[in-house]
């Protein structure tokens, strides 16, 4: 009998385990899980209709037929505050965080995912989109843990540097009529010759950490991820997952490559954020980074070879037709945490069925903008299109949302901790202490994700209920196919009453 399984479709229930061999003749639920939660059997009923399982904290019963034994595509839209980070773990089991967001949100909940980094955890790559600081900050953090190890770090290629604010990026190389930056660092010979000038450091909080992080031996290798790569190593045409690359576009400025300037250094950064598209089976998911209105217009004439501003709704039809077959996709990432600097006919060539969007309180944007949730319903498919937020399915206890609380309760319980004298007492103290810690780190680590889940046929979204209950735990919205190969939706149960 294989010794692990996963949640079946859309979700599964463990129920308490009882006394007996057997699961109790009333079950009681004790925990709800997500499709594709990972259990480990320990054995069957008589009958063979409940596996005991152990999932989540919990060992219990589990029939049967609520399991599968393959595993799905995961992607976690970490609640990291303002800003974007994103766990994805493929069916074969890669793991790739795409940005970190700015502070420690990220590290903790990773912490959290995989057992306090107790063991090495290999991930496959870091993936940081632009060299925004509620993007790369995060990985600070990880690149310090000893126990956290990336094979490869991928990045626009944009490399900050002390100079103006014109060139912070690299300067600007005219060409056939437009700028372009083509001091690009590409490669770990490239990183490791520039980080190695103490000059290139000097109040760069970028290459710093990056510095800091291959001093350490957090990663193995860097690259820059483009278009002119088309594919993430390891998931071309053909491959289970297939992960497009379809930005930054590079251009050759006279047998360099070089990244077009978009008017300013924060619109340009942003504006050539890397931009993945996964394909598996039926399913497309589309992650944008900081897209905005010039470099949208950017990719829309350099994938279709239509021109970007069309001046006719017939020419914008036509536009939008040809870029769908590059960017149409059943679920988005919300480009630059729902700011309205969009491009509506890049957005109708997007044209999902659901959008999540990662965004924070602490910021001074207003994201997501009122106007560009309302476009993004818009450009989006289907009767009652899904639009998911981070900052909106956020939890937390009380004294968590009151910091203050949490600060002096654990202040108190240290001046407790250092004046007892008993042995044990200090030790029940601690104990308390580390608990109210798991409690900060708990909020983070399940409240506030959108989690996905695809098998290539379904997908699943879901996040945590404010007031969980042991029969039911997450908030769940289900896209399935119209017909044996029909396009995906979503129907709400409403939609019949």
């Amino acid at each position: 009998m294989p010794n692990m399984r996963f949640a079946g479709f859309p979700s599964a229930v463990i129920y308490e385990l009882g006394t007996g061999a057997n699961p109790p003749a009333k079950l009681k639920a004790a925990k709800n899980l997500l499709w594709g939660d990972y259990m480990t059997v320990n054995g069957q009923s008589s009958d063979g209709k409940f596996l005991k399982v152990y999932s989540r904290g919990v060992d219990g019963w589990i029939r049967e037929s609520d399991t599968q034994t393959n595993r799905l595509l995961e992607i976690v839209f970490v609640d990291i505050g303002q800003g974007d980070g994103a766990l994805v773990v493929t069916p074969d089991d890669k793991k790739y965080v795409i940005d970190a967001g700015q502070n420690d949100n990220m590290y903790r909940f990773l912490s959290w995912r995989f057992g306090k980094f107790k063991k090495k955890v290999n991930f496959d790559a870091a993936v940081l989109s632009h060299s925004d600081i509620d993007h790369y900050g995060g990985f600070k953090w990880l690149f310090k843990e000893p126990n956290a190890y990336f094979k490869t770090v991928y990045t626009n290629g944009f490399m900050e540097r002390p100079g103006g604010k014109t060139d912070v990026i690299g300067p600007r190389v005219p060409h056939e009529g437009k700028n372009y930056i083509t001091d690009l660092v590409t490669d770990l010979d490239t990183l490791q010759s520039f980080v190695s000038d103490p000059a290139n450091l000097d109040g760069k909080a970028y290459p710093t950490m990056l510095e800091a992080a291959l001093t350490a031996g957090s990663f193995g290798d860097y690259k820059m991820l483009d278009s002119s790569a088309a594919h993430m190593p390891g998931h071309t045409p053909g491959r289970p997952l297939e992960i497009q690359v379809l930005g930054p576009w590079v251009d050759d400025v006279d047998g360099t490559p070089g990244l077009q300037w978009f008017g300013d250094v924060g619109k340009t950064k942003n504006g050539h954020s890397i931009v993945l598209r996964f394909v598996i089976g039926g399913v497309t998911i589309f992650m944008g980074g900081d897209l905005n209105i010039e470099s949208s217009r950017h990719l829309l004439e350099k994938h279709t070879g239509l021109p970007g501003k069309p001046t006719t709704p017939e020419e914008e039809d036509e536009l939008v037709t040809a870029a769908r077959a590059v960017f149409a996709c059943d679920v988005a990432k919300a480009c630059h945490h729902g700011s309205a600097d969009t491009l509506l006919p890049f957005m109708r060539s997007i044209n999902p069925i659901a959008t999540v969007i990662s965004s924070g309180d602490d910021e001074p944007h207003a994201h997501p903008r009122a106007d560009a949730i309302g476009s993004i319903a818009k450009c989006s498919r289907g009767n009652r299109p899904l639009i998911l937020s981070t900052e909106l399915a956020r939890s937390a206890k009380e004294a968590i949302k009151q910091p203050a609380i949490l600060r002096q309760e654990l202040k108190d319980l240290a001046d407790q901790i250092d004046a007892e004298a008993d042995e044990k007492k200090k030790e029940r103290l601690r104990t308390k202490y580390h608990k109210l810690v798991d409690r900060l780190e708990r909020s983070v680590a399940v409240y506030g994700a959108i989690n996905l889940r695809t098998d290539g046929n379904k997908v699943v979204l879901a996040y945590k209920l404010e007031r969980a209950k042991p029969a039911k735990g997450w908030d769940i919205y289900v896209l399935e196919p119209a017909g044996a190969n029909g396009p995906l939706f979503y129907k709400s149960k409403y939609d019949s009453a």
